[in-house]
């Protein structure tokens, strides 16, 4: 009985590369215009304003701006550019980004109890 294998072809090495998938630049930082945001297979992230989509699905900036991620109906996850110089508030209500309630209450003014 043999002690070592025959001599043939290897049966490793077929392992293949890491293709570095995932969010790029995060929420709240800055992007400039061709900037890649999310590298994914499929759309994992869809496309919202100021953003492009690749034939490989890869989600880039098209103007410069502060990266947004926001979930609209069905789960559905997506990601918009805010331009520079415009006012973030109006903004992040037409992206659709949900804020959360005051859970405060309002407290009484003196007028009031007067």
């Amino acid at each position: 009985m043999a002690h070592k294998k025959g001599v043939g072809s290897s049966k490793n090495g077929r392992e293949s590369h890491g293709k570095r998938l995932g969010v790029k630049i995060y929420g709240g930082q800055e992007a400039i215009a061709g900037n890649v945001i999310v590298r994914q297979r499929g759309t994992s992230y869809h496309p919202g304003k100021n953003v492009g989509i690749g034939k490989d699905h890869t989600i880039f900036a098209l103007v410069d701006g502060k990266v947004i991620f926001t979930t609209k109906k069905q789960d559905r996850r997506y990601v918009a550019v805010i331009p520079t110089g415009e006012v973030e508030v109006d903004l992040k209500a037409q992206h659709g980004v949900r804020t959360k309630p005051s859970s405060k209450k309002a407290k009484p003014t003196e007028e009031a109890q007067a």
